[in-house]
């Protein structure tokens, strides 16, 4: 017994491979635009930053330190967190450098601690 649908398709090779590269082309080229091109760029953008790195820069890590740049190993950076705190994490943690704030905030501001709660209960 013959199968009539296995003769509807065609009787090249070719025909299938050909209409097999239209429908995945398409998807390729989406993939590429979507998420590789991106990612490259991404990937660029943190190595030029981690390049551009200098002591006095405010940088976070992927843990969420905060810190200040005052040294640097071979693969390793320095970061003072607090006075007296030093730390020494991977160049590859750090995810962006702080902007610098035009205005000085005391440590008990940038907290929300008001001044009475800084000095201690009366």
């Amino acid at each position: 017994m013959v199968q009539p649908f296995l003769f509807a398709a065609g009787t090249s090779g070719a025909s299938g491979l050909t209409s097999f590269i239209l429908l995945l082309g398409p998807l390729i080229l989406i993939w590429y635009l979507l998420i590789i091109r991106p990612q490259g760029h991404q990937r660029r953008k943190t190595q030029e930053m981690l390049a551009n790195l200098k002591t006095g820069d405010r940088v976070s890590t992927n843990g969420g330190i905060l810190g200040t740049v005052v040294g640097f190993g071979n693969n390793t950076v320095h970061l003072q967190i607090a006075n007296q705190v030093k730390v020494e994490v991977l160049r590859s943690a750090i995810t962006g450098v702080q902007k610098e704030e035009s205005s000085a905030v005391k440590p008990a501001e940038a907290w929300g601690v008001g001044e009475t709660q800084a000095k201690g209960r009366k």
